[in-house]
């Protein structure tokens, strides 16, 4: 990207959305972007002949393959309390982002975090929104995905992981494997995306390294091949080896705040490396551990790592800067560049008597947009409200799949009729809380553009003649429920205001009963108690309104794809007792159920209701 120096602004990005995380199969992944191995009918490139019919060859818009191959972007996963957000300060320092990383939990005269900049963020220590930070690096351009860990705003990090083509999963040298780090590993494996493994807190005890590798294998059956390995742990943490260069990187322990002071030591030089290592007991077992790796791995294979079936692993202590650079410099040498993403291509009208092709809900898609496809297309993974508070704006994420993004382009948009054409006016890059402005952007890039209520999470925007749909990214069923209301009848506007922008960009998801028009109470619904409590946290501090809360005692909901008329059939014939009824944001039929058994037994018995465990926006509004 191309951003022009000096115009910034400062404000906080959140996304927080309800998500099922009892559900994972592969249903409920459709949304997610094909990884490079999928193939499709057709592929789309500037390469491709033109012809009469397909104009979009000879577009203006198609990226520079120098460009394409610059970029590199990496979300970063796992449990809650596995370093996250201090991996990604660390990366930003090494990355020359940030003079001084900050800290998750501010004490003295830490800065706080460049990717936790929410006030609720720094209270409490944890990630709640997903953000988006870029930076050049050795002529690459770097986007980084920061992740919740927290389980109530997962769909964030599912969000992230769309929009990604790499990913690295953090763990917890004394923990290994966590429960979200397992789900969070299943919607990547789902993606194929190449998964890179750093274990990290290796400055405290931890697990043996061969028994993480074992755990890694035995229930994700991922094969892992050490690109580092540790020397030592806790106190005796030394440093590690570089198995790729056989080079020895031994750590001093130093201000946390910057780059950690490091001495090489080639491998070769063992008179040398014994004297620095200066502990009998570890050189002893780094040669013993580099006989047995050398042995019984099996080779580094690229080609199964870029299809997510061997992890490039690595060792390390963000917190204390240990082996972060190493992991920066083997990601961006080893990452892949931008890849393709099915779609669903259809023509457009070209007159007001030429009737243009329709894609339906039902639609799959099956054509591959390459970075090289020569029309620009990109897909909104993430919404954003109130990011400059004096001015109430609202910002969507766009992940640019292919073509160049030119400030002032006019696009499509999926679900908007036929011929309607977006200004694109501005957008700006992104770095935690601060925006610049570009007016350039590839492949791969993630920019920020105004939203003027339009686009939604999932749409696509695109050039050309085709209207372009890639898949949606659906909202998955929640699992509490709470009627909202406004105590103050004075601060209704101001009330109305910020429940319509919070639930716009997917802050939690909304209920009305049928037929409502907005005038009945509105159900709020949401996969834990923490969403709603920021929700009612941003009411106060952002639109100064106070609110109230009411539970709901029901456990989960179901679309009914099946429409109104199959919920009106179950409801005649006495199938839906002690089900609440009640519509979405699109007038769609939702069922909200008290346990999993009457779900199931319903989807069972009914099947003409058609129930689903997620929805997505219909293709056209």
């Amino acid at each position: 990207m191309t951003p022009i120096k000096g115009k910034a602004a400062s404000s906080p990005i959140i996304i927080l959305l309800a998500l099922s995380l009892c559900i994972l199969n592969s249903s409920s992944y459709a949304f997610l972007p094909p990884s490079p191995s999928f193939t499709s009918s057709k592929l789309h490139s500037s390469t491709t002949a033109a012809t009469d019919d397909d104009t979009s060859t000879l577009s203006s818009y198609a990226a520079p393959s120098n460009e394409i191959n610059r970029r590199r972007n990496l979300a970063i996963i796992s449990h809650p309390d596995s370093g996250k957000t201090t991996m990604t300060e660390k990366l930003l320092l090494y990355g020359g982002a940030l003079q001084q990383a900050g800290a998750v939990r501010m004490k003295g005269e830490q800065r706080a975090t460049q990717s936790d900049f929410m006030e609720m963020e720094k209270q409490r220590g944890i990630s709640i929104s997903a953000t988006v930070m870029s930076f050049e690096y050795n002529d690459l351009c770097v986007n980084i995905l920061d992740t919740p860990g927290h389980q109530d705003f997962s769909e964030d990090t599912y969000r992230a992981l769309a929009a990604a083509d790499n990913a690295v999963m953090l763990l917890d040298a004394a923990k290994g494997l966590e429960p979200q780090t397992r789900k969070l590993f299943e919607v990547a494996q789902m993606r194929n995306l190449p998964l890179f493994t750093f274990v990290n807190k290796m400055d405290r005890p931890a697990l043996d390294p061969t028994e993480i590798m074992d755990q890694i294998e035995s229930e994700f059956g991922l094969e892992t091949y050490p690109i580092v390995w540790p020397i030592g742990d806790g106190e005796r943490f030394k440093g590690v080896l570089d198995r790729m260069d056989n080079v020895v990187h031994l750590f001093g322990r130093g201000d946390r705040k910057s780059k950690a002071d490091v001495e090489t030591v080639p491998l070769s030089d063992l008179d040398t490396l014994k004297e620095r290592i200066d502990d009998d007991e570890l050189y002893d077992k780094l040669l013993e551990d580099i006989e047995i790796l050398e042995e019984l791995i099996a080779p580094l294979d690229m080609d199964r790592v870029m299809a997510g079936e061997q992890s490039p692993l690595f060792f390390g202590s963000a917190m204390t800067n240990f082996g972060v650079q190493l992991f920066l410099d083997k990601f961006c040498a080893m990452g892949t560049k931008p890849s393709g993403r099915l779609a669903k291509l259809v023509e457009e009208a070209k007159s007001k008597k030429g009737a243009a092709a329709q894609a339906s809900d039902d639609d799959e898609p099956d054509e591959l947009v390459d970075p090289d496809f020569g029309e620009f297309t990109g897909f909104v993974f993430k919404t954003q409200a109130n990011l400059d508070p004096k001015h109430r704006d609202r910002l969507a994420y766009i992940r640019i799949v292919s073509g160049s993004f030119q400030k002032g382009m006019k696009v499509g948009h999926s679900r908007s009729k036929p011929g309607k054409k977006f200004n694109l006016s501005q957008a700006q890059t992104l770095f935690g809380s601060d925006r610049e402005s570009v007016e350039v952007a590839y492949p791969g890039d993630v920019i920020g553009i105004n939203n003027p209520g339009d686009f939604a999470i999932g749409d696509t925007l695109f050039t050309g003649n085709k209207k372009v749909a890639f898949p949606g990214i659906p909202s998955f069923s929640p699992e509490i429920f709470a009627y909202i209301r406004n105590p103050n009848p004075s601060s209704y506007k101001s009330f109305q205001k910020g429940i319509d922008q919070l639930l716009a960009e997917g802050a939690v998801q909304a209920l009305r009963q049928r037929n409502d028009d907005g005038g009945g109470p509105l159900i709020l619904a949401a996969v834990g108690q923490l969403q709603f409590e920021v929700v009612q946290a941003r009411l106060k501090s952002e639109y100064n309104v106070d609110s109230d809360l009411e539970p709901i005692g029901y456990t989960l909901a179901r679309w009914a794809d099946g429409g109104w008329d199959a919920v009106d059939k179950a409801d005649a014939d006495g199938k839906l007792f002690g089900i609440m009824i009640v519509q979405d944001r699109w007038g769609r039929p939702v069922l909200l159920f008290r346990n999993d058994w009457k779900a199931a037994s319903v989807a069972e018995e009914e099947k003409y209701l058609e129930l689903k465990a997620w929805s997505a926006p219909p293709m056209e509004i």
